[in-house]
C-alpha cells in the first residue's frame, strides 16, 4: 500500500485537473480504480506469477506525473532518429503521455480509419469509446488500476468493418525529461469485423541518466474475420522501468499475431491477456528478450481458449547473461465445450553466465478431452560442441557464440510478417549481440528521419 499511497493521495488532491484534462469515458473509471488501489495489496516479490518482480520496488521511486499536461521541450522528429528506415509507415508520437503527430502522418490512410489521440477519440465518439474503453482490461489488476486512476490520454485506433489499412502504422512512445517522470498511457485498438491492420510500437528513452516509469494498459477488440499484427519493440535503459499490461478480445475466424522485442531495457514486466471468445480464431504470440548486466525481464501471459476450434501458438525466448534475470509464466486455458483447441506453448533460454538467473513456468489448464494442447521449456548454455565446430572451420569463438545466439533468436524474428521490419530486426538482433548500440540515437548517420 506504501507504494501507491503517493498516487492514491496525488489523485485524491488533484482530481479535478486529472478529469479536466482527459475525456469522460476515461474520467467514469477512475472512481473503481480509486477503490481498487485503496483495497488491493501488490504481489510481493516471489508470489505467484510473480517470482522475480518487486512491483512495489518499481513503484516507489518518487516519480513526477505530469497530470497538469505541461509540454516537455522535445521536438520528436529531431530527436527520433528511425531504428527502421524506409518504412513507409503512418507515424504518431506519444512525448511521454502527450500525443504528438508526425506532420503528414495521414496521407495513404483509407476513410474509415481514426488514429490519433485517445482523448480526442473519447471526446469525438463517446458511444464507441464508452463501449470498449476499460471492459476488457480487469481493473482488480493493480497496473490496470493504476494506469486508470492517471491515465489523462494515450492512442486510439479504429478501423471500421471492412476497412483494410496497408499502410503500416508506427506508434513511437519517447521518454524525456529533466527529472524522473512516470508517464502513464494507454492504447486502444478497436477491429471491427473484416477490418485489417498492422502496429508496430516503439519504446525509446532519450535521457540514459534519469530515472523512468513506463506505465501502459493496452486493450485490444479484434472483430470477426479481422486481422491484427501488433510487434512491440523495446529499446530503452537501463534506468528505465516498464509495467505494460496487454488484454486482447478475438471472435470468430480472427487472425491476430503479437510479437514482443525486448532489446535495451532496466526493468520490464510484460503482461498478456488473451481470449479467442469466437470459434476459428488464430492468435499466434510471440516474445524474445536480450538481457545482459543487471536488466530484468518478466513476461506472463494466460490464453483463455473460450470457443472451440480455435489455434494458438505461442513461443518466448531469452538469451540471459552477465548478473541479468528472466522470467516467463504462462497459462493456457481451455473451457469446458471448446472442442477442437489447438493450443502450444514453449519457452526456452539460454543462460550465459552462472550469475544469470531464468525462471520458467509454462502451464496448461484444460476442462475438455478433445483438444491438442502441449508445453515445455528449456533452459541451458550455448552447445559448446556446435561453437568448437565452427571454430575447427576457422570462425573465431566470439564470433562462433555471436552467430549461434543470433541463429535461436531465428524463428521469433522469423515471425514477422513484414519483410522489412523483420530484415531490420535481424540487423538490430545481430548488433545487440555484438555489443553495440541498437537504439535510435545510434541511426543518425543511416537514416533520414522521414519513415513516411
Amino acid at each position: 500500500m506504501d507504494a501507491l499511497k503517493q498516487y492514491i493521495d496525488l489523485y485524491r488532491s488533484h482530481g479535478n485537473l486529472v478529469n479536466s484534462n482527459s475525456a469522460p469515458a476515461m474520467n467514469d473509471l477512475r472512481g473503481k480504480a480509486l477503490e481498487t488501489l485503496e483495497n488491493v495489496a501488490l504481489p510481493a516479490k516471489g508470489s505467484e506469477n510473480y517470482e522475480t518482480t518487486d512491483l512495489a520496488s518499481m513503484l516507489a521511486p518518487d516519480y513526477g506525473v505530469n497530470i497538469a499536461r505541461v509540454n516537455i521541450d522535445v521536438n520528436p522528429a529531431a530527436t527520433f532518429h528511425c531504428g527502421v528506415p524506409s518504412l513507409s509507415t503512418a507515424l504518431f508520437m506519444l512525448v511521454n503521455d502527450i500525443y504528438a503527430e508526425r506532420e503528414n502522418a495521414r496521407e495513404g490512410l483509407p476513410e474509415g480509419v481514426y488514429v490519433g489521440s485517445l482523448r480526442k477519440f473519447c471526446l469525438e465518439h463517446p458511444d464507441v469509446a464508452k463501449e470498449y474503453y476499460g471492459k476488457c482490461a480487469e481493473i482488480g489488476n493493480p497496473i490496470v488500476a493504476l494506469d486508470t486512476l492517471l491515465a489523462q490520454d494515450g492512442i486510439a485506433v479504429w478501423v471500421k468493418r471492412g476497412v483494410k489499412v496497408e499502410k503500416p502504422l508506427q506508434i513511437v512512445n519517447i521518454l524525456q525529461n529533466d527529472m524522473p517522470l512516470m508517464a502513464v498511457r494507454r492504447m486502444l485498438v478497436i477491429l471491427e469485423e473484416g477490418a485489417e491492420a498492422r502496429i508496430l510500437a516503439c519504446d525509446h528513452t532519450q535521457n540514459p541518466d534519469l530515472q523512468f516509469l513506463s506505465l501502459q494498459t493496452i486493450e485490444m477488440w479484434v472483430g470477426r474475420d479481422a486481422v491484427l499484427d501488433y510487434y512491440d519493440l523495446e529499446e530503452s535503459t537501463e534506468k528505465t522501468s516498464r509495467l505494460s499490461s496487454l488484454y486482447l478480445r478475438q471472435e470468430e475466424g480472427s487472425h491476430v499475431l503479437i510479437d514482443g522485442i525486448t532489446l535495451y531495457n532496466g526493468d520490464t514486466r510484460n503482461e498478456y491477456y488473451c481470449r479467442l471468445e469466437g470459434s476459428h480464431a488464430d492468435l499466434k504470440l510471440l516474445g524474445m528478450g536480450i538481457e545482459d548486466y543487471s536488466r530484468h525481464l518478466d513476461s506472463y501471459s494466460r490464453i483463455d481458449h473460450i470457443a472451440g476450434d480455435c489455434h494458438t501458438d505461442e513461443l518466448f525466448k531469452y538469451v540471459v547473461d552477465d548478473e541479468a534475470v528472466g522470467a516467463f509464466a504462462g497459462l493456457i486455458y481451455v473451457k469446458p465445450g471448446a472442442d477442437k483447441t489447438e493450443a502450444y506453448q514453449s519457452n526456452r533460454n539460454i543462460v550465459g553466465s552462472d550469475r544469470a538467473r531464468m525462471f520458467s513456468k509454462p502451464q496448461l489448464e484444460i476442462y475438455d478431452d478433445d483438444v491438442k494442447c502441449s508445453h515445455g521449456t528449456a533452459i541451458g548454455q550455448l552447445d559448446e560442441m556446435q561453437v568448437f565446430y565452427m571454430q575447427t572451420r576457422g570462425i573465431p569463438e566470439e564470433t562462433a557464440k555471436l552467430l549461434l545466439k543470433q541463429a535461436f533468436m531465428a524463428d521469433v524474428i522469423d515471425g514477422v510478417r513484414l519483410p522489412w521490419l523483420k530484415e531490420r530486426l535481424q540487423m538490430l538482433v545481430e548488433r545487440r549481440f555484438a555489443g553495440g548500440e541498437a537504439n535510435c540515437a545510434s541511426c543518425k548517420a543511416s537514416c533520414s528521419g522521414n519513415a513516411d
